[in-house]
């Protein structure tokens, strides 16, 4: 019998993810009147909000900074011993950034960086979202009635980073967290790593990774939000369209996770995703898959590339980089979801 580690199961979800923003009026009118989700708290120079089915108080943090990007990702664990298990485990190994109280919508909590320096946070006690008579559905199992505003978000489903080296940040979510590696884009086998989808539940990806060819460290690629069908993600192309906001990409089908996406950029300049569908991962022992170059000529899963700002763009904005010149390696067409 080989030896077999048993795995870490003290992540249970994504709770919430804190995004920067220099124009926080339009990025506050963009996340209610267009995304269709609700304010729950204001603290200082943050707004809290939610979607519709968010089970917590709240999953988007949006505070006013000199530049858009990632203030934190906050990831909830199974139970407050896992809590102190994870905490102490990456302050032994020097990622830790210490306790926090606590913020809008959860208890204390622990900071902490991955290789790259994305700012995480883990924690336990989280305050559930509770609606108002007008907002309580008639379904019991359903945190808030539909209202139908806006493109309508339902719930957070993930969050997509750009980092300088995949395989640290990859690995440092696998034996620090006990993430799952779902799948791997490697062009060239024994290759340089340029994508990785991880969960700590079955969804194809609670996180990404996807290579950062600018040279630079800790920025995000785009956070998701979830529709029910890919007919809602086309409604919310039209809703978009109407309201002057950027589509980069889609709505289009992924090769990786098999889902349904539209990019667009809110007023702050970050990038959001509409997303639907793809596939569940149950196995205890699933195997990544792993992409190879002959096996990604399309792009995207019906073809067609993405477009260049896709594999470039990503926030805090850096000055754009001319393929092969200073050092910089030039950009592969990919779909890193």
């Amino acid at each position: 019998m080989t030896d077999f580690q048993e795995p870490i199961r003290d992540v249970a979800h994504l709770g919430h993810v804190e995004l920067l923003t220099p124009r926080p009026a339009e990025s506050l009118w963009f996340f209610t009147e267009v995304l269709g989700m609700t304010v729950t708290d204001r603290q200082g120079q943050s707004v809290y909000l939610r979607a519709y089915g968010d089970y917590e108080h709240c999953t988007l943090k949006l505070t006013e900074a000199p530049h858009a990007g990632l203030g934190h990702v906050g990831w909830r664990t199974v139970s407050p011993q896992a809590l102190e298990r994870r905490a102490q485990a990456l302050s032994s190994q020097g990622y830790g950034q210490g306790w926090i109280d606590g913020d809008v919508g959860h208890g204390r909590a622990y900071r902490f960086t991955d290789p790259d320096g994305h700012v995480m946070e883990l924690y336990y006690e989280a305050k559930k979202y509770l609606a108002s008579a007008e907002l309580r559905s008639r379904l019991y199992n359903q945190p808030q009635k539909f209202t139908g505003h806006g493109v309508g978000v339902k719930r957070i489903d993930h969050v997509n980073l750009m980092c300088h080296d995949i395989t640290p940040n990859r690995l440092f979510l696998q034996e620090q967290l006990g993430f799952r590696l779902r799948e791997l884009l490697q062009p060239e086998e024994n290759g340089v790593e340029e994508g990785a989808w991880l969960s700590v539940t079955p969804l194809t990806h609670d996180i990404a990774y996807m290579r950062d060819f600018s040279g630079a460290h800790g920025r995000l690629h785009h956070l998701a939000y979830w529709l029910d069908s890919r007919e809602e993600v086309l409604r919310a192309a039209d809703i978009l369209a109407e309201h002057d906001i950027f589509i980069e990409a889609g709505p289009a089908r992924h090769n990786v996770s098999q889902a349904f996406f539209l990019y667009l950029y809110e007023p702050g300049g970050n990038r959001i995703e509409v997303y639907s569908g793809g596939y569940l991962a149950f196995a205890p022992d699933w195997e990544p898959i792993v992409w190879r170059r002959e096996q990604r000529g399309r792009g995207v899963y019906w073809g067609g590339a993405l477009p260049e700002s896709f594999k470039t763009y990503g926030t805090p904005v850096i000055e754009a980089v001319q393929a092969g010149q200073g050092g910089q390696t030039p950009a592969p067409v990919f779909d890193p979801l």
